[in-house]
């Protein structure tokens, strides 16, 4: 009886010991996703769907909280580098094939997966949603404009907001705001402004989210959660900036609402650490 308590008790701790203040650990990763890039919950399902980056297969999995894999989808799309993912109201998910690193990209790309393919096929194809920065005229341009790297999409309102990522040194918490409408084609993307965060390679803009009832954007570094709320346009960064800490530093790149109030991120594995789901209290 004693050694089945030190057991429970030793369980215990090791759960505690995997929380971070708010940041509470609910769900460990499959090998799968050890580049998890992207994390999203539809209207229409209880799966949380996620995909790996660059140089990963072109995959979309369905796991529940618990970091278990309920559905894998083959999207006949390359995974170019796939950064991001959101939906819209009625189900249907958007990939952003948009990471940049070098600046160089003409094939910036999201990939639009229709919610009923979703739920019915394992292998799916998709509509294209192509686009260029109205600002860019050079590929790739001088370093000290290498500012069209983007990690971060949400959706509303029929247009998809892309929040952009800086390689520029000593500017490196840049993000600017772009929307394009979610209609497949080819499209200019409309600049909207721009907000500098920290200066560092941590304060880099990884994912971005927007909650239910358009009240919230939430942006991603990695340790910190930038929350823009009482916005009256879609230039979410007039609104007012609540940042929160999350006194935990790691490569985080998945961000959603689980519900207006909470949030779930996730974490690449390295060097022995991260691979995880967690969820995130605003309150």
């Amino acid at each position: 009886m004693m050694k089945k308590l030190i057991v429970s008790l030793f369980i215990v701790a090791l759960t505690n010991c995997s929380n971070y203040g708010n940041l509470k650990v609910v769900g460990y990763l499959p090998g799968k996703l050890e580049e998890a890039s992207g994390i999203e919950k539809t209207n229409n399902s209880s799966l949380l769907w996620m995909h790996n980056d660059s140089g990963n297969k072109n995959e979309l999995y369905g796991l529940n909280e618990s970091g278990v894999i309920r559905k894998t989808v083959t999207i006949n799309a390359k995974n170019t580098d796939w950064e991001d993912i959101t939906s819209d109201n009625f189900g249907n998910l958007f990939i952003a094939d948009f990471g940049n690193n070098a600046n160089k990209r003409k094939n910036l790309v999201i990939l639009k997966i229709n919610h009923q393919d979703l739920i019915d096929n394992s292998s799916i194809t998709v509509e294209k949603i192509k686009f260029s920065y109205p600002n860019q005229q050079k590929y790739p341009p001088k370093k000290e404009n290498y500012f069209f790297d983007a990690e971060s999409l949400l959706y509303m309102n029929g247009y998809l907001y892309i929040f952009t990522k800086s390689r520029v040194k000593n500017n490196y918490g840049k993000t600017s705001l772009y929307k394009i409408p979610a209609i497949p084609g080819n499209h200019t993307a409309e600049y909207l402004g721009s907000f500098n965060n920290c200066n560092t390679k941590g304060c880099w803009i990884t994912a971005a989210a927007i909650s239910d009832d358009h009240k919230k954007v939430a942006l991603l570094t990695a340790d910190k959660v930038l929350v823009f709320s009482n916005f009256t346009s879609d230039v979410f960064f007039d609104g007012l900036l609540t940042e929160y800490n999350l006194d935990h530093f790691s490569q985080k790149e998945g961000l959603d609402f689980k519900n207006n109030n909470t949030l779930y991120i996730t974490d690449e594995r390295a060097n022995g650490s991260g691979g995880k789901l967690y969820t995130f209290s605003l309150n």
